[in-house]
């Protein structure tokens, strides 16, 4: 396995911005794998903050000004840096996070797509749109997208490219300056774009990198910013929502899941085990849209635990700076610590390791296999709440019927999979199911990549949506411009209000014979 050059993370350092006047504590970056240092980046303060934001909103205001078509030509200058760095770019996401290559190649095509519908749909998305005024002849009214200002950014660790710079470039493409904060594991993911971002012609002060702990720069940047995009746990949505509604401030979230799959009767067994692997571990199950809860028809479940199982015991395990592996490492001691302890909790209370059940140090420090239970119930922690780690549960049901209840009896609605005898039969289940998005015949992957359509969560799994022309306009705010041509309201021709008021009623009252009034 070849090591990460740290000569290329010291570099990215300096895309950090922080106040060059301050003096800064340093963090220490370390590759996932092995432990080994990468780099040292600035923790940022709450000045920092607010320097950046002054800043930005300088440059905001010239961003904004510039025409649709010409930041929209900046993403698409951007995407094809990506596609040219991409087996760099790859390097850093592993090195950071310590995901399989397959895993980390998903962020740069999520990038890719991102970067490339946005670029496309801004121009007509953003431009003014005509709309009936209230008395058609007098009032020619139209409808403006105006950027909110300073958009903050809070992305986490398990995808530290796409869910920080991907929610950033529709804000950028709606004429925003944008501040991210990167979670502190995996700051290299995001300055690494942010350099290829103003490559391609971003003015520096528009976008910029704030590391630090999310008690300090996270909180200042909430108190600071005039819209916030957060992806992380449900219970700090639920304070930043608080904080955000204190302020009167737009807010956006993709929250946590305990994500369902289906497997119903007639289903293609084989493949469906086969991409339950996918679906469920990748990035060793750190990802908010994994699936965690498999309902299987009673009558295919023995069958279908058994490819599954096999599938899973055959999948390689392992840390490589290309596709040989799989599956790749937990993060942090912290979700090795969770994983082990809902397996251990699990296992003395009645369930049964099917598959996996250990962590692997003889692959390296935060290794844990991919693990298949069965026998589990709500009291066990891993029942009802999220591990966020490779651990699956096994549920033989009755049939549809109980399979869509078991689905939807959870607080959480972010994705789901259904695996069934036809598209159509899928289509039918899907559309009873709790869940912002659905897979048929696949785990996550299509919904997530169809940038043209909306992706968020319900119930404590999100609030609005990424992705979309909900993904962009969710970035401005609305304006009204209503022009009154020839005369005002007032009473023409000096007639009395006592005689103006019952004909404008009678105008007012005529308007519904009007094609859609």
């Amino acid at each position: 396995m070849p090591v990460p050059d740290p000569a290329e993370f010291a570099r990215l350092s300096g895309f950090a911005a922080v106040d060059s006047a301050g003096v800064h504590a340093t963090r220490t970056i370390t590759e996932v794998f092995t432990g080994r240092e990468l780099g040292e980046v600035p923790v940022g303060a709450a000045g920092d903050v607010i320097a950046a934001v002054e800043r930005a909103r300088v440059a905001q205001a010239r961003w904004a000004a510039r025409p649709v078509a010409e930041r929209a030509a900046v993403l698409d200058r951007y995407r094809a840096l990506v596609v040219g760095e991409r087996e760099r770019l790859m390097d850093v996401i592993q090195a950071e996070s310590g995901k399989a290559r397959w895993a980390a190649q998903e962020e740069i095509m999520g990038l890719m797509f991102a970067a490339r519908y946005f670029s496309r749909v801004a121009p007509k998305l953003l431009a003014p749109h005509r709309v009936r005024g209230a008395f058609p002849l007098l009032n020619r009214a139209a409808v403006h997208a105006r950027p909110k200002g300073v958009v903050g950014v809070i992305a986490p660790w398990n995808y530290p490219m796409l869910l920080s710079i991907g929610d950033a470039l529709p804000a950028l493409a709606a004429g925003n300056a944008v501040i991210v904060k990167p979670d502190s594991q995996t700051p290299y993911s995001a300055l690494a774009n942010v350099e290829l971002l103003w490559r391609a012609g971003l003015p520096r002060e528009v976008l910029q990198v704030i590391p630090g702990p999310g008690a300090v720069v996270g909180t200042q940047i909430v108190r600071s910013c005039d819209y916030l995009m957060f992806t992380g746990s449900s219970e700090t949505g639920r304070t930043l929502a608080r904080e955000c509604g204190d302020r009167l401030i737009g807010f956006s979230a993709e929250l946590g899941g305990k994500n369902p799959m289906i497997v119903a009767r007639g289903a293609d067994l084989a493949k469906a085990a086969r991409a339950a692997v996918r679906a469920c571990f990748s990035n060793a199950g750190q990802l908010c849209i994994s699936i965690e809860r498999l309902y299987v028809d009673s009558t295919v479940a023995a069958e279908f635990t058994e490819l599954f199982v096999a599938a899973v015991r055959a999948a390689n395990l392992g840390a490589a700076y290309d596709f040989s592996a799989d599956i790749g490492s937990l993060i942090s001691p912290a979700q090795l610590e969770t994983v082990t302890a809902h397996v251990t909790d699990a296992v003395s209370k009645g369930a049964t390791v099917l598959v996996g059940g250990n962590a692997r140090p003889d692959l390296g420090p935060l290794f844990f296999e991919p693990t298949v239970l069965s026998g589990v119930t709500d009291e066990m922690e891993c029942g009802r709440n999220e591990t966020f780690g490779p651990l699956v549960s096994i549920y033989p049901v009755s049939g549809v019927e109980e399979a869509i209840a078991r689905a939807n009896d959870t607080e959480y609605g972010l994705n789901a999979s259904v695996w069934a005898a036809s598209t159509v039969d899928g289509q039918r289940i899907a559309e009873r199911l709790n869940a912002g998005t659905v897979c048929i015949d696949e785990g996550y992957a299509p919904a997530w990549g169809t940038t043209a359509a909306p992706m968020g969560g319900m119930g404590i799994s999100g609030v609005g949506r990424r992705h979309g022309p909900d993904g962009l306009s969710k970035f401005t705010e609305p304006q009204s411009v209503v022009a009154t041509r020839w005369m005002n309201l007032d009473p023409p021709f000096g007639l009395p209000q006592s005689r103006w008021q019952p004909m404008l009623m009678g105008i007012a009252r005529s308007l519904r014979f009007l094609p859609g009034r």
